[in-house]
């Protein structure tokens, strides 16, 4: 096995269990080898975590794509409606619950998680820039605008208050 054969294995185990019991053990056992061949493969614990985040985020950017029109989109509001959509749909949910577990463990000082999960926001930042309307006189100004919002929105789906977020994407990015 190679690094490039665990990483879908161990992205399957994380969409399914979440990283609350991300111990070596049972991510290996999921992955048909031992704890120890993961050490081999990743060096350290955290240098897995690090690279199934990453991974996880390409599968992410991919999921986005499927659910995505090809191009770019026809307005801000169109691109904004389509993510959101996406996110808060059943096959995002897994994703979705890992993204605020790694946050969660950036926020409680865990450096090696807020540092991957600033990578991933790269991830999706770029992701963003690709699709958003032709024209645009500050594109990368525009994505991050949006990826705050969308972040914001995701945090209150997160717990319960959709409506905020709703409110908060008609204000910043009217039809």
């Amino acid at each position: 096995m190679s690094r490039e054969t665990l990483l879908p294995l161990l992205a399957a185990y994380a969409l399914q269990h979440g990283f609350s019991d991300a111990s070596l053990r049972p991510m290996a056992k999921a992955a048909g080898t031992s704890d120890r061949m993961l050490l081999y493969h990743f060096g350290s614990k955290q240098q897995l975590m690090d690279e199934l985040l990453s991974h996880l985020a390409d599968i992410y950017a991919a999921a986005l794509d499927d659910a995505f029109p090809k191009g770019r989109t026809a307005s801000l509001r169109a691109c904004i409606d389509q993510v959101m959509a996406a996110t808060r749909s059943d096959p995002f949910k897994p994703f979705m619950r890992l993204w605020w577990q790694s946050v969660a463990g950036g926020v409680s000082g865990e450096p090696d998680w807020a540092a991957s999960s600033g990578r991933i926001m790269g991830t999706m930042l770029r992701w963003l820039e690709e699709h958003l309307p032709e024209g645009l006189d500050d594109l990368g100004g525009t994505a991050h605008h949006m990826l705050a919002v969308i972040e914001g929105a995701s945090m209150l789906d997160a717990v319960g208050r959709s409506d905020i977020g709703d409110l908060a994407i008609a204000k910043a990015f009217p039809e």
